[in-house]
């Protein structure tokens, strides 16, 4: 079993890159994002709920997330027998030590920490972009603005706490998709070995 965690500011491409992940080592995906956006969209009470932190910018409450991770790692224990990304969880210090000790009691643990780092500009370019193919109503400048000041206040330090556990890759998101990528893979193999001996499987 493998267990990345994808990390970044709100745009680095966490999404995009979690999909060359999962098919490069036939990991599972849990987007904790899409989960709360089908609850907002089936207009769920934990919908409404995540809707009133989300459309504002701000994060979910950590008692809250933790609760929604549980949910789908008991509700769908296949999940953990391959390895899985985690995309958009944690993200405090106190959601990484919950992930921890849910994973010890799975018998697993966290091998790596993808850090994707973009520069800020770049980042409000892609959300707003984003925002007009997509319309996702949280993709607008004044909102874009508050999630990043959230992130580096209250996000940013995982990067510290996953660097003293010797789990962080620090990745350059800044270029195109496949380098990012290449970089990516780069960095697990160098450092990561089960990643390696997966893909060698495959």
């Amino acid at each position: 079993m493998l267990n990345i965690v994808i990390f970044g500011a709100p745009g680095s491409g966490k999404g995009t890159q979690s999909d060359r992940l999962i098919e490069e080592y036939g990991l599972h995906h849990i987007s904790t994002g899409e989960v709360l956006r089908d609850h907002i969209a089936r207009g769920t009470e934990l919908g409404r709920i995540a809707d009133s932190y989300i459309s504002k910018g701000q994060l979910i409450p950590d008692d809250l997330m933790i609760k929604v991770l549980e949910h789908v790692l008991d509700s769908e224990p296949e999940l953990t027998s391959k390895g899985v990304i985690f995309d958009g969880f944690p993200r405090t210090i106190e959601q990484a030590k919950a992930l921890k000790e849910m994973l010890a009691r799975r018998g697993s643990r966290v091998h790596a920490v993808v850090g994707l780092e973009v520069d800020e500009d770049e980042l409000v370019r892609r959300m707003l972009d984003r925002g007009r193919q997509t319309g996702r109503a949280d993709d607008n400048l004044d909102t874009i603005k508050n999630r990043l000041k959230v992130y580096h206040s209250q996000t940013q330090p995982l990067r510290d706490y996953y660097i003293s556990e010797g789990k962080y890759h620090q990745i350059d998101g800044n270029s195109d998709v496949a380098s990012i990528f290449d970089r990516i893979r780069t960095s697990l193999h160098e450092r990561v070995p089960e990643l390696q001996s997966e893909a060698d499987k495959r």
